[in-house]
């Protein structure tokens, strides 16, 4: 069962891995295509943020929110492969902080093709989180093993 966990998680964070090494390999002075990407995402996330809040956000450079994202991932996807709790974890708050701004379908109507398509990808990035979490309750919930003996049986008295 242990190899067919491991190999589980390996095809979990694949997705993971392989576009932090992407993001990685095309960042640049301004974080590449993908801070191109996520600038008018993140623009219009910080100006409902705002509006809803009443406080302005401060200015936040999308390269460092690129690079975050790259260490989130990939740090997260290697330590999950390890079964580490930390690797869940960190996984789950690139998820919390990232998919309310790439998936933004509530800035469309539901009758807008967008829509759908977002708020699809949206419902996959929750079931993600609930992976994750299903992952952290199973880890919680198993009893670690105490040394490598095995109690005795305990003799009945009648």
């Amino acid at each position: 069962m242990g190899f067919v966990s491991f190999v589980g998680r390996v095809l979990f964070v694949a997705a993971f891995l392989l576009s932090a090494y992407q993001e990685f390999n095309e960042f640049g002075a301004d974080g590449g295509p993908a801070a191109k990407a996520l600038r008018p995402k993140f623009n219009v996330f910080v100006k409902n943020v705002s509006a809803h809040l009443g406080v302005a956000v401060p200015h936040i450079e999308l390269k460092h929110v690129i690079a975050a994202t790259i260490g989130l991932k990939g740090l997260g996807s290697l330590l999950f492969i390890l079964s580490s709790s930390l690797g869940a974890y960190l996984l789950l708050l690139y998820l919390a902080l990232i998919t309310p701004i790439i998936h933004d379908f509530y800035n469309y109507d539901m009758e807008k093709a967008e829509f759908a398509g977002l708020f699809a990808k949206f419902t996959q990035d929750l079931a993600l989180i609930g992976a994750l979490l299903f992952f952290l309750g199973m880890k919680n919930s198993i009893p670690k093993r105490q040394g490598g003996k095995k109690k005795a049986p305990k003799a009945k008295t009648n």
